[in-house]
């Protein structure tokens, strides 16, 4: 499959891959302090992910993936969710998106080949800057509210 029918699969089953991994993370011993995430939360930012994967793929806007993933990372600090577990949470949602690319792949020409090639170094890159952002959104996040707190005592 060439690249962008490869992405053009993905945003088309962007909500029954947000819904499956919302039954991954649901259901993983690795991320328990989740469940202080609301689960309309925790979909709308999965989805939306799957959804402009594409966008964020084709056009590499780092500063739009840059802001996504600070924000996401600040928010899970605010819930208490450790950062070990936001960063399996990203691994989860790239394993996702993976089981689901190798399931619908079926070519086996070199052209083809060379497009699931080129899409898989291309998430592997995504989902490693979105590790980094939500790491620093999450640090930031979490001095910041160190800082309220002694405040608050002093």
């Amino acid at each position: 499959m060439t690249l962008y029918r490869l992405v053009r699969l993905i945003e088309t089953h962007s909500e029954a891959l947000a819904a499956c991994l919302l039954d991954r993370v649901e259901n993983s011993k690795a991320v328990p302090d989740y469940e202080r995430v609301p689960t309309e939360d925790l979909k709308e930012r999965v989805y939306e992910i799957y959804r402009h994967l594409g966008d964020w793929l084709m056009t590499k806007d780092e500063g739009e993936l840059q802001q996504r993933y600070l924000r996401i990372g600040a928010r899970r600090a605010k819930q208490d969710v450790p950062f070990s577990q936001v960063a399996w949470a990203i691994v989860l949602t790239k394993g996702n998106l993976l089981e689901f690319l190798k399931k619908e792949s079926t070519e086996d020409r070199p052209v083809e080949i060379y497009g699931e090639f080129e899409m898989f170094q291309m998430l592997d890159h995504f989902f490693d800057r979105a590790v980094y952002y939500a790491a620093i959104g999450h640090e930031k996040a979490r001095a910041e509210m160190e800082i309220e707190s002694a405040r608050a005592t002093a």
